[in-house]
């Protein structure tokens, strides 16, 4: 990379766009980080600006490998920070990459005004990428009618029930995790999941833990 990345704090603060659509459908797209090691965190929303709308999404996976098929990463025995000094040139051959299941979309103009339904256009390609600025993420994510666009893609996130503890940990963080946004949560993850009183006993002790710590 020809450029230092900026630090997680820095980035936090400004949102500033920090990844490149490279795949994109209806349903989901493909972002590059322009920095390997700056990426977005797990269950976080991210937003892309692209034909009239702003497309809002749900990070759930995350990949760092070789950019180059000919090279890959080999263990040498060393810090990162030992490798840098050395040999800095092993870090130019890295990506991150990150997929999103899209879970609304809002017009440019009124972003207050978000539709929970696929965009009538998929992204486009070297579309811009920024996370959402946390007053967003919250309103977004603290209305459990984002959930039944989860479950109808679940076949193709590799694991739902982790997603979603991520999310509501993010929620934690942001202090908007209240009562009536928990309980409206898992009322609705009940009904998606047929009322399996076996998995939302076990998601319900693993929130309990993220919650208290």
């Amino acid at each position: 990379m020809s450029t230092k990345a900026p630090s997680s704090k820095t980035q936090a603060s400004t949102y500033n766009h920090f990844a490149e659509v490279i795949q994109s459908s209806l349903e989901t797209f493909t972002a590059q980080c322009w920095s390997w090691n700056f990426f977005p965190n797990f269950g976080s929303l991210v937003q892309v600006e692209s034909n009239e709308h702003i497309i809002l999404g749900c990070v759930v996976q995350i990949q760092t490998g070789s950019m180059d098929p000919m090279r890959y990463p080999f263990p040498y025995q060393k810090t990162e920070e030992e490798l840098l000094a050395e040999q800095p040139q092993i870090f130019e051959f890295l990506k991150t990459t990150f997929d999103v299941q899209i879970l609304g979309y809002a017009d440019k103009d009124n972003l207050e005004k978000v539709l929970y339904a696929l965009p009538p256009k998929p992204s486009k390609i070297h579309a811009f990428v920024k996370e959402c600025a946390p007053e967003l993420s919250a309103q977004f994510l603290s209305n459990p009618i984002f959930l039944p666009m989860l479950f109808s893609f679940q076949h193709k996130i590799s694991n739902l029930d982790e997603l979603l503890l991520a999310i509501l940990h993010n929620l934690t963080t942001q202090k908007k995790l209240t009562q009536k946004v928990f309980h409206d949560f898992c009322q609705t993850f009940s009904l998606l999941s047929g009322n399996d009183y076996r998995r939302l006993k076990l998601f319900l002790k693993r929130v309990e833990h993220i919650i208290n710590n």
